[in-house]
Parts: structure tokens; C-alpha cells; sequence
């Protein structure tokens, strides 16, 4: 008896997808590292003639850093996006040189080493988050949970024992000697919110309500989530005295609002609550109306050499103007004139050095980032991620907004800070946590579908006999009588069968997708 032999056309080629090596991102990851590392090097040689002192550490920690995020997404997420990793390690790296050079210029208050301590413990606490969470629709699981959070951060500063005052805003916690600024992971937790209440509730609030001058207004019912995020953000603005915290909460939920329903009228009922409650704050509470008037007025002489006056604004925008197009140069420059030039103006630090060419390079990284979100949040396939992507790549282009505006005074000044460049522990940890989530939903939005070929049984076989519709055992093709038949008789992938046969399963899977889990 000879053995069967299978002919060319009875094989069946199967497509297989390959891992990405993730070349792309290696190879702009050596470029981000030589630009951060060569920063180090030419601001040590400018101010004090040699290397600086911490130079090999801070090298070697975040070369360290670059390639063992790379190597954990490589291995946990290799579909994930292979821009935003290097975008992120050259903003650390410009923004711990900038922190380097005012060290060295006896700054008081920056700390490069620190900074590099924090961006450590950021880009591990990111790394962990890839490694153990493999699906973001988990998350989804913690929406009111998240809320809860959220709202308990935003209070922590209030608290008579930890709360913290600094500058006139009430929006840090000291805890076993450690500062934090609650708002920054406040932000994480009512984006996961946000998320999770929309992706449920959108079609109520896009659909129900009446239309008025061609404006698709919500009922009064569905209100309630925005009047009580709206109450909220003007509490921040009022008994924190921080309007840039009240403006980023308040434009987060507004925005995620828009990417759920698609109905401009919500960003416009948004914009006029804000608007109307701050022109009531500013024109009741003194500490508002005082940032109004230094936005409005900062060269009036009595606000300039007023205690919390215009000072620091203005000497900014001289920095600003120093540095020309293309700057003075890494350690040229005078930046230690500006008051905390090292976090909240480190903005025009930078401007003064590396010029308006070098800030165009630096916001296109950022916008660069913020596209790879959005972009992120239109590919991944359920709701909960498209809403979550879209929130975090937002909310990182507000807060770039609401800095960069204040200091250009398109807006009146806040206390956030440009995240990964400006010192700031609790700012580094949560925008790293923002990376590790975008990271992660964009590995699920690239990740090829696990959905079988046509006319293949996935992977497992069928759980059920399957009813076949036509012939069986011999039966005129076409009778239209269901048959219940063995999935074992079913037809082999590669055999063609001789009549029609369409397989009904009795017990039909749940839709699987971001309303699932």
C-alpha cells in the first residue's frame, strides 16, 4: 500500500506575522540619547571648562533607561508605536541639560541628580506597567474606582496636616518629607473615568435633546456629570488658587466629551461654563484677579516690583527675546535671572539657549507625541481605548498649551509644568505613566486580528456541533432542512466540499470589543 501523497494543490498556505524588530525606534533611540548626551557635554564644557562631574552616571543611567524600555517592548508589546519612546527620551535629555546648567550656575533649587533619580523611578514604574498589563480593557474595570481616586487626590492638598502652600497655590502634599503634587496622577485617574462613564453613556448624550440654532443640546438630566466636573475645577481654581489644574481637568472631561459624542455643543456649553466661572472667580477672589491683572498689565511698574507681581513673566519674556532665533548657545546664556527657571520658566530657559528654532524643534517632539496618541486612539478597535488613548494624548497637549501660554502670555499663568523637562517628581512619574498606557493600547490597536482565515475553525476547534444548512449524507443540496452534524465531520481546511454547507453555531459567542471585557 503506498502512502498518500499530498499534491501542491491540496496545500494550504497560511499568513503568518512576523514581530517587528523594532529597528525604527533603536535607531532613533541612539539619535535621542547623542542629542541628551551631547547636551550634557556642551554645558559642562561652556560653564566650567571640563565634563561635569555627574556626566558618566547620567549618561549611563539613561542609556540604561532607553534600552531596557526598548528591550521590554520589544519582548511585551512589540506592535506598539515606535516613535513615542525616543520622542520622550529626548525631551528627558535636553530637559536634565537645562536642569544641569542652571546647577552648575548655583540656581538654587535645581537639582539634576534628583531629576535623574525621578525619571529613573518613572521609567520603571512604566516598564512594570507594560510588562504585567496586557490588555487595557482591564482597566475598565476600575472606572468609578478611578473616580473615587481622582477626586481624593484633589482634596489631599486641602487637608490641614500634609497640605502643602508654595507661591500662593495650594496644590502639593508633604509626606514623610516627600513633596507631591496630587493633580498630576489626579489627572491619570479621571481620564480612566472619563473613559469608562462615556464609552457607556455616549449615545444618550449625543442623541437625546433638542436642537436649537442647529446646536444639539443635552437634556437637563445628562447635565449633571459636567455641572459636577465644572463645580469641581472652579473648587480647585478657588480654594487651591491653581487655575492651570482647573483648566486641565475641566478641558480633559470636555474633550473626551467631544471624542464620545462628536457634538461641537458640548465644547461649546464647556467653554462658556469656564469662561463665566472664572470671570466670577476673578472678579470675587483677590489671588484670581491678581493673575488676571499680571497677565493684563505685567509692565506696570507698581505690578512689576510688587511682592508676586509680574517680576518673573517679564524677566521671562526678556529671555525670550535674548535668544533670538537660534539662541546663545548651552551655558551662554543668563537664565538663572528668571525666577524658578528650572521648572515653571523653563520654557524661556531653553528659548534664551537654544533659540526659537531650537523651541520649534522641542514642540514639534511634543506634537509629535501628542499625534501618535490620536493616531493610536483612531486604530485600536474598542471604545474604552479609542476614549482613553484620545483623553491621555489630550490632556498632554493641553498641559503643553497652558504652559507654553502662560509664558508667552496668550493665557494668564499657571503652576503646571512642561512635562519631562521641567523638574518635578510627581509630574516625571505620572507622564510616564501616560506613555506606558498609550504604549500599551497602541501594541493592542497594531496587533494583527486573531480572527481565523476564511473556512477555518479558529483556533480550538468548534465547542459545539454546528448545524448545517443543505445536504447531508446524500441529501438534494439546497432543501433548506437544518442537520445537526459532528464537527469532526465538517471539512478539512485544505478539502473542498461537494455541496453547500453553512455552519450555524447553537450557542453564538458574546461580541467581543471594549464594552466586553
Amino acid at each position: 500500500m503506498s502512502a498518500a501523497v499530498e499534491t501542491p494543490a491540496e496545500r494550504t498556505v497560511e499568513p503568518t506575522e512576523r514581530r517587528p524588530a523594532r529597528l525604527a525606534e533603536l535607531f532613533l533611540l541612539i539619535l535621542a540619547l547623542a542629542a541628551g548626551i551631547t547636551a550634557f557635554a556642551m554645558v559642562g564644557r561652556s560653564v566650567t571648562g571640563e565634563l561635569p562631574g555627574d556626566f558618566w552616571p547620567v549618561s549611563l543611567l539613561l542609556t540604561g533607561i532607553g534600552v531596557a524600555a526598548h528591550v521590554v517592548l520589544r519582548l511585551r508589546a512589540p506592535w506598539a508605536d515606535q516613535v513615542i519612546l525616543p520622542a520622550v527620551v529626548l525631551l528627558n535629555g535636553l530637559g536634565l541639560a537645562m536642569i544641569l546648567r542652571l546647577e552648575l550656575a548655583d540656581t538654587k533649587g535645581a537639582a539634576a541628580w534628583s531629576q535623574m533619580m525621578y525619571t529613573a523611578l518613572g521609567a520603571g514604574i512604566a516598564i512594570l506597567l507594560v510588562w504585567f498589563l496586557r490588555d487595557h480593557r482591564w482597566i475598565r474595570r476600575l472606572t468609578y474606582t478611578a473616580m473615587l481616586v481622582g477626586l481624593g487626590l484633589v482634596v489631599l492638598p486641602l487637608l490641614p496636616v500634609i497640605g502643602r502652600e508654595i507661591n500662593g497655590a495650594r496644590i502639593w502634599v508633604n509626606i514623610a518629607g516627600f513633596s507631591l503634587q496630587p493633580a498630576e496622577f489626579a489627572k491619570i485617574a479621571f481620564a480612566i473615568f472619563f473613559a469608562g462613564y462615556l464609552v457607556t453613556n455616549r449615545d444618550t448624550l449625543a442623541l437625546a435633546g433638542k436642537k436649537v440654532l442647529g446646536l444639539q443640546l443635552p437634556r437637563i438630566r445628562d447635565l449633571g456629570p459636567i455641572i459636577i466636573v465644572w463645580a469641581a475645577s472652579l473648587a480647585v481654581l478657588v480654594f487651591e488658587r491653581d487655575l492651570g489644574t482647573s483648566l486641565l481637568f475641566f478641558g480633559l472631561f470636555v474633550a473626551m466629551l467631544y471624542l464620545a459624542t462628536e457634538r461641537f455643543s458640548w465644547v461649546l456649553i464647556g467653554l462658556v461654563l469656564f469662561g463665566a466661572g472664572a470671570l466670577v472667580a476673578a472678579s470675587v477672589f483677590p489671588h484670581v484677579g491678581a493673575r488676571m491683572d499680571v497677565w493684563l498689565h505685567p509692565f506696570d511698574n507698581e505690578l512689576y516690583n510688587a511682592v508676586g507681581g509680574s517680576f518673573q513673566i517679564v524677566q521671562g519674556t526678556f529671555a525670550l527675546a535674548a535668544g533670538g532665533l537660534f539662541g546663545t548657545g548651552w551655558g551662554e546664556g543668563y537664565p538663572y535671572l528668571v525666577p524658578y527657571a528650572f521648572s515653571d520658566f523653563i520654557y524661556s530657559s531653553l528659548g534664551e539657549e537654544l533659540g526659537l528654532t531650537g523651541l520649534l524643534a522641542i514642540l514639534l517632539t511634543y506634537l509629535l507625541i501628542v499625534q501618535r496618541g490620536l493616531r493610536t486612539a483612531i486604530a485600536v478597535r474598542d471604545g474604552f481605548g479609542k476614549l482613553l488613548a484620545g483623553g491621555l494624548a489630550f490632556v498632554m497637549a493641553l498641559q503643553l498649551f497652558v504652559v507654553v501660554g502662560g509664558i508667552t502670555r496668550i493665557i494668564p499663568l499657571t503652576g503646571l509644568t512642561m512635562p519631562f523637562m521641567a523638574q518635578g517628581g510627581s509630574s516625571l512619574l505620572a507622564n510616564w505613566i501616560v506613555i506606558a498606557l498609550l504604549l500599551r493600547i497602541s501594541d493592542n490597536a497594531r496587533r494583527p486580528s486573531a480572527l481565523p482565515m476564511r473556512g477555518m475553525v479558529a483556533q480550538g476547534g468548534a465547542m459545539h456541533d454546528p448545524i448545517v444548512v443543505g445536504a447531508h449524507d446524500g441529501a438534494t443540496p439546497g432543501t433548506g432542512v437544518p442537520v445537526r452534524r459532528p464537527a469532526a465531520d465538517a471539512p478539512s481546511r485544505g478539502s473542498t466540499p461537494s455541496h453547500p454547507t453553512e455552519a450555524i453555531s447553537r450557542h453564538p459567542d458574546p461580541p467581543t470589543g471594549g464594552e466586553h471585557l
